[in-house]
């Protein structure tokens, strides 16, 4: 982008008035300096003291060459008045404005020229500064749409981004609602098991304390003793006969500690081993060893011995769900 020098030099001001105006107006911008050079045209630029001297020497050895010129009888015409590009054809009035344009077209080809740019009227001016500020209105306008257009388009990827965000996290806890429903069912099953367990432990216990009484009383009347045959504890595929006959691939476990804590929930295939179990466990916490651990089932209350750590849990009769206590 052209300075505001390079651009009030291609309107056609002389570059000592330029000079002058952005210097007056502290290089406030260019229509400062427009302003400036406008109600100081008429007046002559200010210069130091050794400044006016050579100018008036300057001018002086001008006066005398174009005399002896004249006396000489050499015409003045041939003098070069401007500058010409010989690429393009355009007129400049000095050095500088060649430059410029040199610098913007990458023209470099120029030649001295007897043709005299007129300065500009005062009618001209006006249209020049009315034409840059036409441009630069123009150059504001088409920012600021562009701008609108850019602020448009991030405001459309912010609220996509929110969108895709928002049905993210919708779809995150739709999936978390649906994991506790299906846990709350497991435990609910699970716990339903363990008091049918629980039940049918206390009938057994009943039933084998009135085979107990019975034969004490027969003892004590001396009455003969006939052997019923007491039913054993209820088994972990008795206590699972609602679901007897399937073939269960993988076991819930809940194992607890004996000295206590929160329990911890696995689920592994029921090919697994007691052995498995125990390498769990003890990956859990610090305070158990798979070569020291033992298991006990509470429901029907029961020890598993290390010959039974190389059963499947499937074997055990610990399908599809149990509760182990780890000491």
């Amino acid at each position: 982008m052209p300075s505001d020098r390079e651009t009030l030099l291609s309107m056609g001001f002389d570059p000592a008035r330029v000079d002058w105006a952005l210097k007056a107006t502290q290089g406030r911008g260019l229509q400062p300096a427009m302003d400036h050079l406008l109600e100081h045209e008429s007046e002559v630029v200010p210069t130091g003291g050794a400044g006016e001297t050579g100018q008036t020497q300057v001018t002086v050895d001008v006066d005398d060459d174009e005399d002896e010129a004249a006396a000489l009888g050499i015409s003045g015409d041939t003098e070069a008045k401007s500058i010409k590009c010989s690429i393009c054809n355009k007129s400049f009035r000095n050095t500088a404005l060649a430059n410029y344009h040199a610098e913007k077209s990458g023209h470099d080809q120029f030649e001295e020229s007897v043709h005299e740019i007129t300065p500009l009227t005062e009618d001209e001016k006006r249209e020049k500064l009315a034409e840059l500020r036409e441009r630069m209105a123009a150059k504001r306008a088409v920012k600021a749409a562009q701008d609108i257009k850019e602020a448009q388009k991030n405001e459309i990827i912010r609220r996509k981004e929110g969108k895709d965000m928002d049905k993210i996290k919708e779809e995150l806890k739709a999936k978390e609602i649906i994991k506790e429903a299906q846990q709350r069912r497991q435990d609910k099953i699970d716990d339903e098991k363990a008091r049918a367990a629980v039940r049918a432990q206390i009938e057994a216990d009943k039933k084998a304390r009135a085979e107990k009484a019975a034969r004490e009383k027969a003892l004590r009347e001396g009455q003969p003793i006939v052997d019923v045959p007491v039913p054993a504890p209820a088994s972990a595929s008795t206590l699972n006969s609602g679901v007897a006959g399937k073939d269960f691939k993988d076991t819930r476990l809940q194992i607890r500690l004996a000295s206590g804590g929160t329990p911890y929930v696995t689920t592994l295939p029921s090919e697994s081993t007691l052995q498995d179990v125990a390498e769990f466990i003890a990956a859990q916490t610090m305070s158990v060893s798979v070569d020291t651990v033992s298991f006990t089932q509470q429901f029907p209350r029961k020890t598993f011995t290390r010959a039974e750590f190389g059963k499947s849990l499937r074997e055990l009769g610990l399908t599809p769900s149990a509760i182990l206590i780890a000491t």
